[in-house]
């Protein structure tokens, strides 16, 4: 299947599904917080899994109580894609299991 660029409607569109995530200029991003450090750390295992599953990777940033998420479709030219919102709703599905708010 091939990977197009989405564009700003659509992905907006599949955005209103998915509470917390943006879009900050060609990526979508999301910053989880946590109870604490060792939530985030499981949650940043857990985001690994998931990603190697979907062969899709994203920039993660860990902090004590936080991981931001960032992503977009390297081969596409850095757009964001069906790929990203893939992405972004498997992460929102498993968050609350680490406690992520």
């Amino acid at each position: 299947m091939a990977v197009a660029p989405l564009s700003h409607t659509e992905v907006e569109e599949r955005l209103s599904t998915l509470p917390g995530w943006r879009v900050d200029g060609d990526h979508l991003t999301r910053t989880y917080a946590f109870p604490g450090h060792p939530q985030a750390a499981a949650m940043v295992v857990h985001v690994a899994q998931v990603q190697e599953e979907l062969n899709h990777h994203a920039d993660l940033l860990l902090s004590y109580d936080k991981l931001t998420v960032t992503v977009n479709t390297h081969s596409v030219g850095g757009k964001i894609t069906e790929l990203d919102l893939t992405l972004a709703g498997r992460l929102a599905e498993i968050a609350p299991g680490h406690g992520a708010r």
